[in-house]
């Protein structure tokens, strides 16, 4: 098997080599340019030390480059190591070492971070591969990819797949849920080097014949919409705070080309999902995706769609929510998600994390589910992510989700923090939607809300209207640094309870 000789086969076999792959600020991309391309860059990397079974490091944003490093790495049975050029030089230098890499493909500003004699500027390699002799696909049974996760529970780890892995994603996502075909043109604000972003705009496309826009930084609103106008952007990824902004700033007049779009990262409330898809005209699809996983495990799609879940199994899984002993819970109890089976094969160099994480079979995936009569699933955070309040375990998904219905509210996230005493209570941190609102107005009307909906012991003793929150570089919440501000005592900015 080669993933890249796979693909580069199909594409002639459905006649698709002439429609186009990519869509790039230096113009468009068809599919026989990208797996052309990608066989004469093969040969580049074998002269610039990769080899079968090596680790080839991609430390690049979405471009065209970026596709077709992966491609030509995985042509001659080498093993692209995916990673965020946005981390730190310390981070990269750690990640090039716990993966081993033979070779680091990015660009020239970063190329300094790495040892001089094993990195290649992706510039070079794409100049060298034209002229370069074409390279026939390896077959291997080498992993095909490596993921570094993204540190929302602790320092990234390396997660390696199965070859074949992405034609699976395709089949039981790409078209059981979304139904996507060669006349669809993506646009992901999630990045390629997250598994989020790399289902979007990678394999969907190159399974289905479509096209996707490749964007360097994160889109804002005001580019998103003009890129959905230039392309006639059909399908739209993004996370639930990226929708927010969206709403709040955008034209939803430029979006009638969109006949779909999809949230993942992070929970989505029912009527903030809702607010999404009246403002794109166009149905809105949460899903529930781990790294791990490769994709998604749970998704909305066409055949059903239910706002506030993340829909039901995927079919290539069976899931199963069990309690701490492992026994299997019934509808509507909370437990950890268990899914089975994955295309993980292991994490780097953590044999134990390994043995822990893969039980008999079935992934323990750490997060806190419970499952609906009608077979959807909500998703109720980490299983480490409950907030102590007064010895009593809170789930600041449920206190989010009240008080983020608020009209007034573009962004929340809630932690507990010790108050002058050193008491632990609740504190709510909220990026106004209207940053002219009076914050004293906006944090009694969320104080009275909770006070409505929520038992006492949920209710924040404190509101604090902030700028931003502090997320990952895929858009999850680090709660953890929230968790920071109660070093000091409760200030005179938060209204108390």
């Amino acid at each position: 098997m080669n993933f890249a000789g796979d693909l580069a086969a199909l594409a002639t076999s459905r006649g698709w080599n002439s429609r186009p792959a990519f869509h790039t600020p230096g113009g468009s991309y068809a599919h026989g340019q990208v797996h052309d391309l990608a066989a004469r860059a093969a040969g580049v990397l074998l002269r610039r030390g990769a080899t079968p079974r090596s680790r080839v490091l991609v430390v690049l944003s979405d471009d065209i480059g970026w596709v077709v490093t992966f491609l030509a790495a995985a042509r001659i049975g080498a093993t692209p190591v995916i990673t965020n050029p946005a981390l730190t030089p310390e981070d990269h230098v750690l990640i090039a070492g716990d993966c081993d890499a033979a070779l680091v493909v990015t660009t020239g500003e970063l190329a300094g971070r790495f040892a001089a004699g094993n990195v290649v500027d992706v510039g070079e390699l794409l100049s060298e591969a034209v002229a370069a002799e074409p390279m026939p696909p390896v077959t291997t049974d080498a992993p095909l990819y490596v993921y570094y996760t993204s540190g929302t529970t602790g320092a990234p780890k390396g997660v390696a797949y199965r070859q074949g892995s992405p034609a699976v994603y395709h089949r039981h996502i790409g078209v059981e849920a979304f139904r996507i075909g060669p006349d669809d043109v993506t646009l992901s604000v999630s990045k390629l080097y997250f598994g989020y972003g790399f289902c979007n705009t990678f394999v969907f496309p190159l399974h289905s014949g479509s096209s996707a826009v490749l964007v360097g930084d994160r889109p804002t609103p005001a580019m998103t919409e003009e890129l959905v106008r230039r392309h006639g952007v059909t399908m739209l990824y993004s996370v639930p705070s990226g929708y927010g902004r969206l709403v709040a700033e955008a034209d939803g007049r430029a979006f009638t080309t969109v006949r779909m779009a999809v949230s993942g990262g992070e929970q989505f409330p029912a009527e903030k999902a809702s607010q999404t898809a009246e403002f794109l005209s166009a149905p809105l699809f949460n899903q529930l995706g781990l790294t791990e996983v490769g994709c998604a495990a749970t998704a909305n799609g066409f055949g059903f769609n239910r706002l506030g879940t993340v829909g039901r199994p995927v079919s290539a899984f069976e899931l199963q929510v069990r309690d701490a002993d492992g026994a299997v819970l019934g509808d509507q109890q909370q437990g950890e998600l268990w899914i089975r089976p994955v295309r993980m094969t292991e994490y780097l160099n953590q044999p134990e994390l390994t043995g822990r994480t893969l039980v008999d079979g079935w992934f323990r995936s750490g997060d806190r589910v419970s499952r609906e009569p009608d077979g959807s699933y909500l998703h109720h955070g980490r299983m480490d992510d409950l907030e102590m309040v007064g010895g009593i375990k809170v789930s600041p998904l449920e206190v989010e989700a009240v008080l983020g219905a608020h009209p007034g509210v573009e962004e929340i996230g809630v932690a507990a923090v010790p108050d002058e005493v050193g008491a632990t209570k609740l504190r709510a941190f909220v990026v106004p939607a209207d940053p002219a609102q009076d914050p004293a107005v906006l944090e009694r009307e969320l104080i009275e809300l909770a006070r409505r909906r929520l038992a006492p012991f949920k209710v924040p003793r404190s509101v604090r209207t902030v700028e931003s929150l502090p997320r990952t570089h895929s858009g999850k919440l680090r709660r953890f640094e929230l968790r920071g501000h109660g070093t000091a005592p409760l200030d005179a900015a938060a209204h108390r309870a």
